[in-house]
């Protein structure tokens, strides 16, 4: 018997996936809890709308997150912290600092999506970070750390 399922079940397949399964076990488990539906015609046109439209939706956001990318990628960004005598920063420079100098240039970028190549910044000078703004868009940002 083929079914579409709603949700993804371990060792059956994933969320909107059509599968054959053993009749009684689609009958007595999977329909009545809510995890599948009967893949009869109907539903497999609804299910091919419903595909063709996430289709839509995610190159819609993709391309957003494209665009995102190569703005971030041509801007120049300065971080100002505090320096000692001797050229050392005091506490470290942190994807916190690099998101908040983004979002004064206008681009919102969420600092958990901010992956900095060194872990700790603690010189001056010039850094580069990673920021994930889609699974397969990633843009690679320069910025200088300055003195204040």
């Amino acid at each position: 018997m083929d079914i579409i399922l709603k949700q993804d079940l371990d060792n059956l397949g994933y969320a909107d996936e059509i599968v054959k399964v053993r009749p009684g076990y689609a009958r007595n488990f999977l329909i009545p809890n809510g995890l599948a539906i009967i893949a009869n015609e109907e539903n497999r046109k609804v299910l091919a709308e419903t595909m063709k439209q996430r289709a839509h939706k995610a190159q819609k956001i993709k391309g957003g997150a494209e665009e995102q990318a190569k703005k971030l990628e041509a801007m120049v960004i300065k971080i100002g912290a505090k320096v000692g005598e001797s050229g050392k920063i005091y506490g470290s420079v942190n994807a916190l600092q690099l998101a908040d100098a983004l979002s004064k240039l206008g681009v919102e970028v969420d600092r958990k999506k901010i992956h900095l190549d060194s872990e700790h910044i603690k010189t001056l000078g010039t850094y580069s970070a990673v920021v994930n703004l889609h699974k397969d868009v990633k843009a690679k940002v320069n910025f200088e750390v300055v003195a204040e």
